[in-house]
């Protein structure tokens, strides 16, 4: 049982009957599930976490009836700025955020962006966001890849979701468009970590950490696809680095993507749309997720973006002329 003071900051548990025996770390991590334990490991090193008012080790032995106490004060974890930037919030409520990111905006301050970035419009949105690690981004999407993120707002609802993440509970759903004429869809199994040799890049290894993508056609051009992604893992770059590798690269992709490829006798059209399209044709279109305070499934949508629509609307076009 937990309880919680005047003082917010302060909580107090009982630890069971059944918990004896047991280090104060594991129970610890028990009687407040809403903290993650690299958290809670900070807070008994720094005394902030005690059993029957006394300062003691992770790995010390618990007996039941003993008090654990929380003074939980959570410090400033984001330093960026607040800024007033718009956001598209596609579902709301007091634990997390779901939102539609357009394409060119970078989701954290770093040092070529240390403004004008997602993280800088949350805090403005929510300024008490400050005290939640990267202002509660659980997941990212690249600068100009599009779509539905959710953010938390309460560190148990960042808890909920990182470990929501790390068990692939999360449902992600992308819309590619990538270059070639896809007989069927399939899954690409192929492990994903820095590149050797270009550090801006991921790269397929042997000895990176596993990554599964699962696609599946959604429209067939005359030479291009339309592919519905699902990530069974989040990789950074993931189903860029995974199209490129089974020889299906995504149009626009400026890391990935190799050289411009148009269709034998493409209309100027056609031409204009692939020669204008200068971001990789990526778009999160669907997240679902469990909610961390009700367990009850959420799913959210974004819009296909009217770039993608527009490239598209020229690929069907151009696929209708050359019927025969």
């Amino acid at each position: 049982m937990t309880d919680t003071p005047e003082n917010d900051s302060l909580r107090t548990a009982t630890v069971p009957d059944n918990a004896s025996g047991r280090r104060f770390d594991a129970v610890l991590a028990e009687l407040f599930p809403e903290f993650s334990r690299s958290r809670l490991a900070e807070w008994i090193k720094s005394g902030d976490a005690r059993l029957d008012g006394k300062v003691v080790r992770p790995r010390d032995i618990v007996h039941g009836g003993q008090v654990a106490s929380l003074d939980a004060v959570l410090e400033t974890q984001t330093h960026a700025l607040p800024e007033d930037i718009p956001l598209d919030i596609l579902y709301e409520d007091a634990e997390v955020f779901v939102l539609n990111k357009p394409a060119g905006l970078v989701v954290h301050p770093g040092a070529g962006n240390p403004t004008g970035t997602l993280v800088n419009a949350l805090l403005y949105r929510d300024p008490s966001l400050d005290t939640l690690p990267r202002a509660g981004i659980v997941h990212r999407l690249d600068k100009d890849t599009s779509g539905v993120m959710v953010v938390a707002r309460t560190l148990p609802a960042h808890t909920s979701l990182v470990a929501q993440l790390a068990s692939r509970d999360v449902h992600r759903q992308y819309l590619a468009v990538v270059v070639g004429a896809m007989v069927s869809g399939g899954t690409a199994n192929a492990a994903i970590d820095r590149h050797p040799r270009d550090r801006l890049k991921m790269a397929v290894r042997e000895d990176g950490r596993d990554a599964v993508t699962h696609y599946r056609l959604r429209e067939r051009f005359r030479a291009h696809t339309a592919l519905e992604c699902h990530l069974e893992t989040g990789r950074t770059h993931q189903i860029r680095v995974h199209m490129a590798h089974i020889k299906y690269p995504i149009v626009g992709d400026p890391l990935y993507g190799g050289p411009l490829r148009l269709p034998k006798g493409a209309s100027e059209e056609l031409v204009a749309a692939l020669r204008g399209f200068k971001r990789q044709a990526l778009h999160a279109e669907t997240l679902e997720f469990n909610h961390p305070a009700t367990g009850q499934p959420v799913r959210v949508s974004a819009p296909v973006p009217d770039d993608m629509l527009a490239l598209m609307a020229a690929l069907r076009a151009d696929s209708e002329a050359h019927k025969r």
